[in-house]
């Protein structure tokens, strides 16, 4: 009940002040009074009304005049001075007072609000440059997180290939190794029976002591020839010189003559 009075008190001084601070009309001047009119739109047509009437067969029972007592006592009149009662100046100012403080209040609240809201889209625009410059790091680290990761991805792929490369060199190393075992000795054997790998004195003895020492077999053929040739010319002189003296002095029998012929072709040196 005492918050319900209260409430009560309180939406009646809420009402009176909107009542106080509600516009008026001011006062008439003195002598004149205020009246209620209503301006009627200017046209040129004219209005015209039909209005008919009947009067009633019965009228009805006039209304019952209200109770007036009878008057008792005296009259009495007073006279009030311009001022007395409202002296508008004293009693105008609350009201200035209130409405240039309601105005300024308003005005303060309107300034703080534009002030806070000023704040706040200073704070927006910066939290939106902060958002971005937190976006564009984000971005940027993923972006360096995805190079790293193709970066690792290159270097396992190729440590994966090097590997695969050492193992097929590895296995084709021992299959090398596995197929020249047997072909190097023949291929060694092949090469050397055909001259490839030799002994350098017996090369040095069949390319330059065989030459030489042919060579000088030759030249000592030649003149042992050349010495048999010109003693079978001078075997032939003299066997020629001998048998003209033998001529000269007697002629031999037949027989002895044919074999000093035969003698003679024999020891004739070749043509």
């Amino acid at each position: 009940m005492q918050r319900q009075r209260e409430a009560n008190r309180r939406w009646l001084a809420r009402k009176q002040a909107r009542e106080q601070l509600a516009p008026r009309t001011p006062e008439a001047l003195e002598g004149r009074k205020h009246i209620d009119i209503q301006t009627e739109e200017l046209s040129d047509h004219i209005e015209v009304t039909n209005a008919e009437c009947q009067t009633d067969a019965v009228l009805d029972k006039p209304a019952t005049p209200l109770f007036i007592p009878a008057k008792s006592g005296k009259d009495v009149a007073t006279q009030i001075e311009e001022g007395e009662l409202f002296d508008f100046d004293r009693e105008v100012q609350p009201v200035l007072e209130v409405l240039v403080g309601k105005t300024l209040e308003q005005s303060l609240l309107e300034v703080m609000e534009e002030e806070e809201l000023a704040c706040m889209r200073a704070q927006l625009k910066a939290s939106k440059e902060l958002r971005n410059v937190e976006l564009a790091e984000v971005q940027r680290l993923e972006e360096k997180e995805r190079e790293e990761k193709k970066r690792r991805l290159a270097q396992q792929r190729e440590v994966l290939q090097k590997e695969r490369e050492t193992v097929e060199k590895i296995a084709a190393r021992a299959y090398a190794q596995f197929y020249l075992a047997d072909l190097v000795p023949s291929c060694f054997t092949t090469l050397r029976g055909h001259g490839y790998f030799y002994d350098p004195v017996e090369r040095d003895i069949e390319t330059n002591f065989f030459p030489w020492l042919m060579a000088e077999v030759n030249n000592n053929l030649e003149r042992r020839d050349v010495a048999r040739g010109l003693l079978d010319m001078l075997i032939y002189d003299v066997t020629q010189k001998t048998s003209h003296q033998l001529s000269d002095c007697g002629t031999p029998n037949s027989t002895e003559s044919e074999k000093e012929q035969e003698v003679f072709e024999q020891l004739e040196p070749p043509k």
